[in-house]
């Protein structure tokens, strides 16, 4: 039987959690961890896979044979970046526990700015009792911008607890239940939005869409009279500027913002001071890396067992 190849391991996460996520990871074949100092000069050649977020500069150098590189994470971004990506498959991470995180972090922004929790923490700190008018779930029509696995499951939630949810993506993707718009359609789906969750990847087309002249366009016939943007897709998809001036100027009533231009978000960020934004730093869906362990087994076992790989990223799309 052949020897099987070993794994590339070369991830920015806490070392600690890669470490625990290794111990039974990958029981039949070698892994490469590139963090641990004695593999730094490690030749990496006739090495067929990779699993890579923020790698060294050098990976792609070293590992010349590579047949698959697996990202670290949901977004794909920062690995079409990379210099010197070879022309292989490129698979990126879907797993239930990544999806379930995005879901319950996207519901939870909803939740904040509808039950108006920002407000109620003010009247906290000035030890004031006074209950504000509460709108109700149904009230608010969410528009959610990027529709595919994550999208999805987070509008299947939020219709749960009876929110009004639409779709969109660029290709008008239609998902039984929701009402799906596609590019032509973006008007309409801006207008519809009170709230608009912001799920996209970051592609030329994406970058820098979340401005002023997006949320202008968003719905003021909702409970609060001006639209409610969440993002918890990609930062370069957002103007920081615009969203700060459109809070200040009232085209905004909220945000709530886990992604940022740049990260971590720099101390002298005006977000940071601001009373109507929600902020997480990039938590929303961390990977669990165990999850993602086992996600890469499953490919590989895919491929070596003669069965397509799943999840592939369309370089042409970015995503």
């Amino acid at each position: 039987m052949p020897m099987k190849s070993p794994v590339i391991i070369d991830l920015k996460f806490d070392q600690e959690e890669v470490a625990a996520a290794l111990k039974g990871a990958f029981p039949d074949r070698e892994v490469i961890n590139l963090l641990h100092p004695g593999n730094r000069k490690r030749d990496l050649s006739s090495i067929d896979y990779a699993v890579v977020w923020k790698p060294g500069a050098d990976l792609f150098s070293r590992a010349k044979d590579l047949k698959v590189v697996f990202s670290g994470g949901a977004g794909v971004d920062h690995v079409l970046t990379l210099p010197g990506l070879p022309d292989v498959p490129l698979v990126r991470f879907v797993d239930e526990t990544l999806t379930t995180r995005m879901s319950e972090w996207v519901v939870m922004q909803c939740l904040l700015h509808m039950r108006q929790h920002r407000l109620y923490e003010a009247q906290r700190d000035k030890r004031i009792w006074r209950e504000l008018s509460q709108p109700e779930a149904k009230d608010f029509t969410v528009g959610v911008m990027g529709f595919g696995v994550l999208g999805q499951d987070s509008a299947k939630k939020l219709k749960t607890l009876g929110f009004n949810v639409i779709g969109w993506s660029k290709s008008g993707r239609k998902v039984e239940g929701f009402e799906t718009f596609d590019d032509s359609g973006l008007d309409a789906f801006l207008g519809r939005s009170d709230i608009l969750v912001g799920l996209l990847p970051l592609t030329p087309d994406t970058k820098g869409i979340f401005n002023t002249g997006l949320f202008t366009r968003l719905s003021r016939k909702g409970p609060f009279g001006a639209p409610v943007f969440i993002n918890a897709g990609r930062g370069g998809s957002q103007v920081e500027a615009d969203i700060v001036a459109s809070l200040n100027d009232g085209t905004l009533h909220g945000a709530s913002l886990d992604v940022f231009e740049q990260e971590p978000l720099p101390l002298e960020s005006p977000l940071w001071s601001m009373d109507k934004a929600f902020l997480t730093p990039h938590a929303a869906a961390a990977s669990d890396v165990a999850a993602l362990f086992r996600h890469v087994e499953q490919q590989i076992t895919r491929l070596e067992g003669g069965k397509p790989l799943e999840h592939l990223v369309d370089r042409n799309a970015g995503y």
